[in-house]
């Protein structure tokens, strides 16, 4: 069973996707909320869990940009599609740069948002026209395509920390840095651009604009 948290300022909005899901027998909403702070309060209040994935309006006009919405749902664990209009190509690359798998309009029926919920929910990225039409003519960030953590592993491992300090200062395993750099590796194979050593990446990063300046990265 997949446990899902819908935040959208838009109550009917909310309500649809909740039927939709009650409809399954592999998806249940355990939060419907209009903010992440609240979202985050329930999460504490509550001694939940997070959830598997967090369907996140893209502007939700609580204060907070997209990068820190995005990332503070990232950061918990917890996978993110985003849920829009999608008419802001700009907008959509901020939240997939900061770790969100995917987007898919609003305009699209709920049980396709429900398909959705699944594929993000196995860690995989959408494909699909909307994440197409946010990354057209971005060639610099369809590049890039690392999640949030990702990209701070990659900036630390690349900056010149042992992996094992890497994890540490991340407070996550080992194994799931070293898993991270694998991925980092694949990915940028895919775009054409290997880095199969550690100034090679420590190249690609400073490409990236994660890391500033040249560093020993023996």
């Amino acid at each position: 069973m997949t446990r899902v948290a819908l935040i959208d300022d838009h109550e009917s909005v909310r309500l649809g996707l909740a039927a939709a899901c009650a409809r399954t027998d592999t998806v249940r909403v355990v939060f419907s909320g209009s903010a992440v702070a609240e979202y985050r309060r329930w999460l504490a209040a509550e001694s939940e869990e997070p959830v598997d994935v967090v369907v996140l309006d893209l502007m939700l006009g609580d204060g907070a940009t997209i990068s820190e919405n995005v990332g503070d749902l990232v950061d918990t664990g917890s996978q993110v599609i985003i849920h829009s209009v999608a008419d802001r190509p700009g907008a959509v690359r901020e939240a997939l740069a900061a770790g969100a798998l995917g987007v898919i309009s609003k305009s699209s029926r709920a049980d396709d948002v429900v398909a959705a919920i699944g594929t993000v929910a196995r860690g995989e990225m959408l494909d699909n026209v909307e994440w197409a039409s946010a990354v057209d003519g971005d060639r610099a960030f369809a590049d890039a395509q690392l999640s949030a953590r990702e990209r701070e592993v990659l900036r630390l491992y690349a900056a010149g920390l042992p992996l094992k300090s890497v994890a540490e200062r991340l407070g996550i395993a080992y194994s799931t840095a070293k898993e991270n750099i694998t991925r980092v590796r694949v990915k940028y194979v895919e775009v054409g651009r290997p880095a199969p050593t550690k100034v090679d990446l420590l190249r690609r990063a400073m490409e990236d604009g994660l890391v500033a300046e040249a560093t020993d990265a023996r």
